[in-house]
């Protein structure tokens, strides 16, 4: 498991796009408006008609209830119903954007992620400045419901996929499955796939009044059970129509289907918005048997919690005992530090957005004579220094002639320490762009480890100036 580094740019929504309908278990109207958002912002929803505009982040440990929808809940404001909009958001391979609502739950529009895919088409799709971080799945992560088997899964892949399995045991539905290969695929062939309920179901949800702004247009009801002229008289009611009739494949007439396995499909739609609540983007395959928001949600939160912990203990991979990128002479010919400042003996990793390197501090350092000399300990700042450095060869292999420059701090923010380091101890230093480096400008993220152990962290920037 792992957070890496890509070189694909974030991406969000190029201008504002509303769209307005009815909320499926409110009943009220609502206007949608997608807005774009800054790198690293991530996908929220602002609801708009409460005092304040409180924002509440797409976050899996948000959810409060899975019932008929994921709901998810930040400082008393809640949003239902978030599954389809955030389906369309990952589907477009977007990484951030804002979703204005004026009531608590998206439009339901017809039951599907498609109008939500065309208002954000209709908006546009660009590429901002900073690469995108993803979670690289290794080994297989599993949640299982005992209570009602279901199953989730995620897998090793060269991308992120998905396959749903559903089984409801009726006649009337079956079997299905649904694969989704690639993201590109799912504005044609998932986007459109609508929600769906028993006849069973919608007896009860009526009788509750859980599903005022239902209507035949924006839910598929397969009809698992014999229907009476009762029933019939309240289902006419219910959804203002004259008559009502079962088609021969088993579902309310008034509605064709899609696709034949068309609840396959949406369950994998739920899936793909239900995960967006990770807030990291997933390279892997999931497989999810029989799945439902709250076998979703509860897999949503597995992976968050699996990623932060990788985020503190992400460290670099590297063979300590190969040779080098750069040796200490090839360093030297780059940076202009030298001892006691030059604080990198080896760069292991160099690329556009990333470089890896390491020091060995031993007991024969210049600081130790002054600092805590009867219990060594490697002073923070000198650390954050080494980081520095290790970014300056990032920044400098931009140019044909490092040796003709220098490296100055511009800023440093949320620099924290965890471990200390004392003699002994090799420091593995990885540096990432949080931007691309424009105009000498190197705006980067920066982790120190040590004994296997994140020992500091900082959010750096520097800027290269030539020597005159």
């Amino acid at each position: 498991m792992g957070i890496i580094n890509t070189d694909i740019k974030q991406k969000t929504i190029e201008k504002e796009v509303s769209l307005t309908g009815v909320g499926l278990h409110t009943g009220k109207n609502v206007t949608l408006t997608f807005t774009p958002a800054p790198a690293n912002f991530g996908l929220a929803f602002k609801r708009v008609d409460l005092e304040g505009a409180p924002v509440i982040e797409a976050d899996a440990n948000y959810v409060t209830n899975t019932q008929r929808g994921t709901r998810i809940e930040k400082n008393g404001v809640a949003i239902q119903t978030s599954e389809h909009v955030l389906a369309a958001l990952v589907g477009l391979d977007i990484d951030n954007a804002i979703i204005e609502l004026d009531a608590s739950e998206p439009p339901i529009m017809d039951g599907s992620s498609k109008f939500f895919v065309e208002a954000i088409e209709k908006a546009g799709i660009v590429e901002l400045d900073a690469f995108r971080e993803e979670f690289e799945v290794t080994e297989i992560v599993s949640y299982t419901d005992e209570e009602s088997g279901s199953e989730i899964l995620v897998m090793p892949a060269k991308e992120y996929q998905i396959t749903t399995m559903v089984d409801f045991g009726t006649k009337v539905l079956g079997t299905q499955n649904a694969n989704l290969k690639t993201l590109s695929e799912f504005k044609t062939d998932f986007a459109d796939s609508r929600t769906f309920s028993f006849l069973h179901e919608l007896e009860m949800l009526l009788e509750h009044g859980l599903i005022k702004g239902g209507d035949l247009n924006n839910a598929i009801v397969y009809v698992d059970k014999e229907i009476s002229p009762e029933t019939i008289e309240k289902l006419k009611t219910a959804f203002n129509k004259d008559s009502i009739a079962v088609k021969p494949n088993g579902i309310l007439d008034n509605l064709t289907l899609h696709h034949p396995n068309e609840a396959a499909r949406h369950k994998l739609l739920d899936v793909l918005g239900d995960l967006a609540l990770v807030r990291t983007r997933i390279r892997g395959k999931v497989i999810a048997n029989k799945p439902g928001h709250y076998v979703n949600t509860q897999f949503a939160k597995k992976l968050a919690k699996i990623i932060k912990n990788e985020r503190r203990n992400n460290v670099p991979n590297i063979d300590l005992n190969q040779p080098p990128l750069m040796d200490i002479t090839q360093i030297m010919a780059m940076l202009p530090h030298r001892q006691p400042f030059l604080l990198i003996d080896k760069v292991f990793e160099l690329t556009e957005s990333y470089v890896t390197a390491t020091k060995n501090v031993t007991m024969n350092e210049e600081f130790f004579k002054g600092h805590f000399p009867g219990a060594p300990v490697m002073p923070g700042v000198l650390i954050v220094e080494a980081m520095a450095q290790t970014g300056g060869i990032l920044v400098l292999n931009t140019v044909p002639d490092p040796e003709n420059y220098l490296t100055f701090f511009m800023k440093m923010d949320n620099v924290k320490f965890k471990q200390k380091v004392v003699p002994g101890d090799t420091l593995i230093f990885k540096c990432s762009l949080i931007t691309p480096i424009r105009r000498g400008i190197c705006h980067m993220q920066g982790y120190a480890y040590a004994n296997g152990k994140l020992c500091a962290e900082a959010e750096l920037m520097a800027q290269i100036s030539k020597v005159k």
